[in-house]
């Protein structure tokens, strides 16, 4: 049996945090998601390419329901204030993707998420 992103079930209602959405897996999972008609959140450190990603998945996905959020996962600063900025405009949210950077980090970056999401306060995951 195979999978395609066309069995993706309709996601609208359903708000995901796609971090390092700028590319890569990233990006293919936004726009994905963005085609099952989620809101998306894309987190990524490179606003220009994070914007460029967005006009991207617009081509392809006109009606698509997106917004930047600017995240270094490198920063527990930018960590903070990218969940702060998160939680204030949105009522909850659905899945969760992080891809590994680049560097290699991945491990102490998800561990900088981690704890940085734990020190908010708590919210219903879901609806």
């Amino acid at each position: 049996m195979t999978w395609a992103t066309t069995d993706i079930p309709d996601l609208t209602g359903r708000t995901v945090v796609i971090t390092g959405a700028n590319g890569g897996l990233g990006l293919e999972t936004a726009r994905a998601l963005a085609g099952a008609h989620a809101h998306v959140v894309m987190a990524a450190r490179d606003q220009e390419k994070a914007s460029s990603a967005l006009a991207a998945i617009r081509s392809s996905h006109p009606d698509s329901s997106l917004e930047i959020v600017e995240l270094d996962l490198a920063s527990l600063d930018s960590v903070g204030a990218a969940c702060n900025a998160i939680n204030s405009s949105h009522h909850s949210i659905d899945p969760y993707q992080q891809r590994r950077t680049d560097g290699g980090a991945g491990e102490q970056d998800e561990r900088r998420l981690r704890d940085a999401v734990r020190r908010q306060p708590p919210r219903p995951l879901g609806r």
